[in-house]
C-alpha cells in the first residue's frame, strides 16, 4: 500500500478491527497517518496487528479488547480513545457476524434477537457514545452493511434484516447529525475474501467450489480484498466530504446483469 497520508493525525475507532474487512480498514487508515483505536474479542490477533503496524507505518494504533454486544465495553472504548488521543474524528462500525445459512423455519426467535443485538444494536450504541466527540470535530461515521441488504440472500433472512436496518439507520442518523456537520455513511460489501468467508465456505460440501462460485459472482471475476475495503472507508472518511447518508456498494458489480435465479424445481 502506498501511503499518501490522506488522514494524517485524525483519530478513528474501528470495531472488529483484528481481521477481515476491519483489519483492512485499520491498516489503510494507519498507512495514511491516522491514529486508530480498534477492538475485538480475540486478544492475540489484536495485539499482533497492533505490534506490526506500530513498527511499520506513519500512523499508529492501539488495540482495546472489547465485546461489542456489551454496552459498557463500547462506552469504555470511546473513553479510552479520548484518553489516549484527545478526540474522535471517525467511527467505523464494522464488527458483526454472518451465521450459518438456515431457513426461516429452522431459526429461533432467540437466534434472531442475538443477531440483532450483535449486528445492529452495537452499531447504534457505538454511534451514541462516539457522537458527543464527533460533533466537536465535525467527524463522520461509517457503517459496514452488506450488499445482500439490497439484493437479498438465500437462507439468511435474519442476517439480511440486520444489514438492511443498518442502511436505514445510517440515513436517519445522517438526517439527525447534519445539524452538527457530522456525516454518516455506509459501505455495503459483496464478496470480500476474509476469514469469515473462508469459514463459511469450509462449511459447504466443497470449499474450493464455493470460493470459485464466490469469485464468479462478480463482473470483475474475483472477490474484493481487505485493502480495497479499507480504501473505500478512507474515501468516505477523508475525501467524500459532500456525501452523507449514502450506501456505497463495494461489490465488483455483483448486483448487475441477469443470472440464474429461479428456485422453481
Amino acid at each position: 500500500m502506498a501511503s499518501a497520508r490522506r488522514y494524517a493525525d485524525k483519530v478513528a475507532v474501528v470495531t472488529g478491527g483484528s481481521k477481515g474487512i476491519g483489519r483492512g480498514v485499520v491498516e489503510v487508515f494507519v498507512e495514511n497517518g491516522a491514529k486508530v483505536v480498534f477492538c475485538a474479542r480475540g486478544q492475540e490477533a489484536g495485539k499482533a496487528l497492533e505490534t506490526r503496524l506500530n513498527t511499520a507505518v506513519p500512523g499508529s494504533c492501539l488495540f482495546v479488547p472489547c465485546d461489542i454486544s456489551k454496552e459498557d465495553d463500547l462506552k469504555r472504548l470511546m473513553t479510552v480513545t479520548v484518553e489516549h488521543f484527545g478526540q474522535i474524528d471517525c467511527l467505523v462500525n464494522n464488527a458483526g457476524w454472518h451465521p450459518p445459512h438456515k431457513t426461516t423455519d429452522e431459526t429461533s426467535a432467540e437466534e434472531f434477537k442475538d443477531l440483532l443485538n450483535l449486528n445492529l444494536i452495537s452499531y447504534f450504541l457505538a454511534s451514541k457514545f462516539a457522537l458527543p466527540y464527533l460533533r466537536k470535530t465535525q467527524g463522520n461515521i461509517i457503517n459496514v452493511s452488506s450488499l445482500v441488504a439490497s439484493i437479498g440472500q438465500k437462507h439468511a433472512a435474519p442476517y439480511v434484516a440486520t444489514k438492511g436496518a443498518i442502511i436505514a439507520m445510517t440515513k436517519a442518523m445522517a438526517v439527525d447529525e447534519s445539524r452538527y456537520h457530522v456525516r454518516v455513511n455506509c459501505i455495503s460489501p459483496g464478496n470480500v475474501m476474509t476469514p469469515l468467508w473462508e469459514e463459511l465456505a469450509g462449511q459447504s460440501a466443497d470449499a474450493a467450489a464455493a470460493i470459485k462460485d464466490g469469485e464468479n459472482a462478480q463482473l470483475l471475476g474475483r472477490m474484493g480484498t481487505e485493502e480495497e475495503s479499507g480504501l473505500a472507508a478512507l474515501f468516505l472518511a477523508a475525501d467524500a466530504t459532500f456525501c452523507t447518508g449514502i450506501d456505497l456498494f463495494l461489490s465488483g458489480g455483483a448486483e448487475l446483469n441477469y443470472g440464474f435465479k429461479s428456485q422453481v424445481p
